[in-house]
């Protein structure tokens, strides 16, 4: 069985949001898009159901928050380089996201978080593969312990 994720996330403009989404690369699936949502394909089992917030409250009894002063969920995504990480960040912030914070450089990881229009987050890292492998202070302990080594 293949699992398949859906994320929905509230819009105030629906229109919007999607040359947003496809600014950035993805595509938007027209036999589930209507004038209350639309389908954004990032791959062949993600997918955001981008809402306008009218509609995403017929899901819930909760309230919908304004998501440009509150955070529900912050969507992290993996990218295979720190200049992929870059690149998507200018494809984003050129198609009208904002980011609302410095880039993080944690030795083993880099990441840059993007805000859609609506404010909702999405952040994109790399990672080195042997700090996913070894776990991240394992390979920071092995960094330092090479570096000593060599003096540097």
């Amino acid at each position: 069985m293949t699992t398949s994720i859906f994320v929905n996330l509230p819009t105030t403009d629906l229109e919007r949001s999607k040359a947003f989404y496809e600014g950035l690369g993805f595509t938007i699936n027209p036999a589930f898009t209507d004038e209350n949502a639309a389908c954004v394909v990032l791959d062949e089992n993600i997918y955001f159901m981008v809402l306008t917030k009218e509609y995403l409250g017929t899901f819930t009894d909760k309230q919908i928050i304004d998501t440009t002063t509150q955070a529900q969920t912050s969507i992290a995504f993996t990218r295979d380089s720190r200049e992929e990480v870059d690149e998507v960040l200018a494809k984003g912030l050129a198609a009208g996201g904002t980011e609302p914070r410095d880039a993080q450089d944690y030795g083993f990881m880099y990441s840059r978080d993007l805000e859609d229009p609506d404010g909702n987050i999405l952040g994109f890292l790399f990672m080195e593969p042997a700090a996913a492998q070894m776990g991240p202070d394992a390979y920071l302990a092995q960094q330092e312990a090479a570096a000593a080594a060599t003096g540097a």
